[in-house]
């Protein structure tokens, strides 16, 4: 007997010990980080543009008239976006810099968690070692940091998504995440069509009413912002920046660093109108392989198909719009766990684990950054040789696509028939889609 109960605190203790190993892995991570911020003169200058879109809120001004900083930076966001940024005015800017730093991280923390629940990896023991491992190491992926340098709301927009994602389907709250990404964003609107394509019709009611609630607000309190923003400003991508720099990281930017031109109108029209049709497709498809034993996460992979197919459309996605990475980086390595239980030789045994490595790679790498972007006369000038660097966030999102094509044919060829119907998905768990009796173990 007291051999078992030896073992039972042995089992007991070994959670808390990796908690503890992960606690000194992220604290040196954090502080690796905060030299390297300090040696970069970071500017959050991003920061600085909602803290004056605050005070024109709270003073009257106009809105979409302000321009910040020595590069005249404009306000792009919603007006009700404006609204929240309000408080800020009362700060001074260097105490802004640290409330917003201070929140960002706490949102990494809470995109990991939620990115760990909607894959249903790691186990719930291991959950808090993978967080805090994640808070401290995440700051080194290009998006976040670039979130951090800029004092985005990049973490909080992904928050509320991922959040969304993972709640049940009988959640009356279901929709409510993504209404109010949208309604802060627009772009996660994008995901209201997915809703609508797998028969959430309640969910994307509810969605669509919480953005309408906040285009209401905001309509409420600042008319005349309100009315420039959505009948005009919102449709003026100038106002945002340039499209073919390489902070741009769109099929848009890619196209046009490729072509050496800023108007592919027609070429960009057609590429992106693809990729729109094939990644809302596969997600679709997706969920009707969500059943049990026929796509496992299936709800983690049809949710980053829809986001990973949003930021490749979307005219501009700045680089530090891509902290989707985060959980794209959780799901494989759920999926290299899986391969390495199952213990095959050879590249079978190994191909998730290479995934997951190059993806780490490809957005620690900074790439973008190391590559001469800057254009004249209205034509871009950038070698061949630099193309694949220069959009590397763009490859990466068609060879993910790719790679979602690739695992649902598969999965199609092996599905026995009459199991690939529309309501397949619906007993999956958000919790990796696993079944009841497995995930007890």
């Amino acid at each position: 007997m007291t051999t078992v109960n030896r073992v039972i605190d042995v089992v007991r203790a070994a959670p808390r010990r990796t908690t503890r190993r992960a606690a000194v892995i992220a604290l040196a991570g954090l502080l690796v980080y905060a030299v390297l911020r300090h040696l970069s003169h970071v500017s959050m200058v991003d920061a600085m543009v909602y803290q004056a879109e605050g005070a024109a809120v709270a003073h009257g001004r106009d809105l979409y008239e302000l321009r910040v900083g020595a590069y005249a930076l404009p306000a792009t966001y919603p007006p009700f976006s404006a609204m929240l940024f309000a408080p800020a005015a009362l700060l001074s800017f260097g105490a802004l810099r640290i409330v917003v730093t201070l929140i960002n991280l706490v949102e990494l923390a809470v995109v990991a968690a939620l990115a760990c629940r909607l894959v249903g990896w790691p186990s719930r023991p291991l959950r808090p070692a993978a967080v805090i491992l994640m808070t401290g190491l995440g700051v080194f992926l290009e998006p976040v940091w670039t979130t951090l340098r800029y004092g985005q709301i990049n973490l909080l927009i992904l928050g509320l998504v991922l959040w969304d994602l993972g709640l049940p389907e009988s959640s009356r709250l279901k929709g409510v995440g993504i209404g109010l990404a949208a309604g802060l964003k627009v772009t996660p609107g994008f995901f209201v069509l997915y809703l609508l394509l797998t028969r959430r019709f309640r969910a994307a009611a509810t969605a669509a009413a919480s953005c309408a609630a906040t285009v209401l607000i905001g309509l409420l309190v600042l008319p005349g912002a309100s009315w420039d923003f959505w009948t005009k400003d919102l449709y003026d991508t100038t106002r945002v920046g340039k499209e073919y720099i390489v902070d741009n990281q769109s099929l848009r930017g890619m196209t046009d660093r490729l072509l050496h031109s800023t108007h592919t109108g027609l070429s960009t029209m057609a590429l992106v109108g693809f990729v729109a049709v094939a990644g809302l497709a596969l997600a679709v498809l997706i969920d009707r392989l969500g059943h049990r034993a026929l796509m496992p996460r299936a709800r983690a992979w049809a949710g980053l198909t829809v986001a990973v197919t949003m930021l490749l459309i979307s005219p501009i996605s700045w680089t530090h719009h891509w902290v989707w990475c985060l959980p794209v980086l959780v799901l494989f390595g759920a999926e290299a766990r899986d391969e390495r239980r199952r213990g095959r030789a050879g590249w079978a045994g190994h191909r998730w684990r290479v995934v997951l490595g190059a993806t780490a790679l490809c957005f620690c790498s900074f790439a973008m950054w190391f590559v001469p972007h800057r254009a004249w006369s209205g034509v871009v000038k950038l070698s061949y040789w630099f193309e694949p660097f220069a959009s590397l966030y763009p490859l990466f999102g068609l060879a993910f696509l790719t790679l979602v094509a690739v695992r649902v044919l598969r999965r199609l060829r092996a599905a026995p028939e009459g199991t690939t119907g529309a309501t397949a998905g619906r007993g999956a768990s958000a919790a990796g889609d696993r079944p009841r009796a497995t995930a007890r173990r």
